[in-house]
């Protein structure tokens, strides 16, 4: 449950929206600027913290899927069975995989236990087009986490690609599984999969840590 909730805090705090500024915010700074501003929105806001699955979901649809790479994101995931979709394949398995990510996001919500995030000293060399950005989640009372996040420099902003957990890679992790899942049934069955694992998730209400 410890790396869960650090996987699903860390991304939440990592993609507050900064569509509104006219310049490029660095990788570091995107994370320790916006940080304050999801965690006071989480504090603030009794619905989400009470897992109101619709208000979570818009929240998370505004803040969080505008800065991650899902398609970067789906083909590392999917590893060397990703050049055998067709292209109508790979954009049903980015679309699958990102409401997988997002269902699973929501729920970081509903675990909230005044966590913070510390940003770890960060110095991009000159002309990095993909950065590593270190930091801590930090719990009263609780070992630190460290989260270290993959980013990219598109055209206009950063985008997270990947994220480490305890120096496990999300991205890796899923691999394993999706291997699996083609192995038994092609890219086919992989989708059936995550279609099935979606379906169930959009029916499941959202429950507190505690069980209410």
């Amino acid at each position: 449950m410890k790396k869960v909730f650090a996987l699903m805090f860390g991304l939440l705090l990592t993609c507050a929206s900064m569509g509104a500024r006219a310049e490029m915010v660095e990788p570091d700074a995107l994370i320790k600027n916006t940080a304050q501003e999801v965690l006071e929105i989480v504090r603030q806001d009794q619905d989400i913290r009470a897992g109101n699955q619709k208000k979570i979901l818009e929240l998370v649809d505004a803040k969080v899927l505008p800065h991650f790479n899902f398609t970067r994101m789906t083909q590392l995931a999917v590893g060397k069975h990703w050049r055998k979709a067709t292209p109508e394949q790979k954009q049903v398995l980015v679309t699958e995989f990102r409401n997988l990510l997002v269902r699973t996001y929501t729920k970081a919500f509903t675990v909230y236990k005044d966590q913070s995030v510390d940003v770890k000293p960060f110095k991009m060399p000159a002309g990095a087009t993909e950065v590593t950005v270190k930091t801590v989640i930090v719990k009263p009372g609780a070992q630190p986490i460290p989260v270290d996040y993959e980013m990219e420099k598109t055209s206009t902003e950063w985008k997270v690609y990947d994220l480490s957990i305890e120096g496990v890679s999300l991205v890796t992790s899923y691999r394993g599984t999706f291997a699996e899942q083609v192995q038994q049934g092609g890219i086919e069955g992989l989708i059936k999969t995550l279609v099935e694992k979606n379906q169930t998730a959009a029916a499941t209400p959202l429950r507190k840590a505690d069980g209410k």
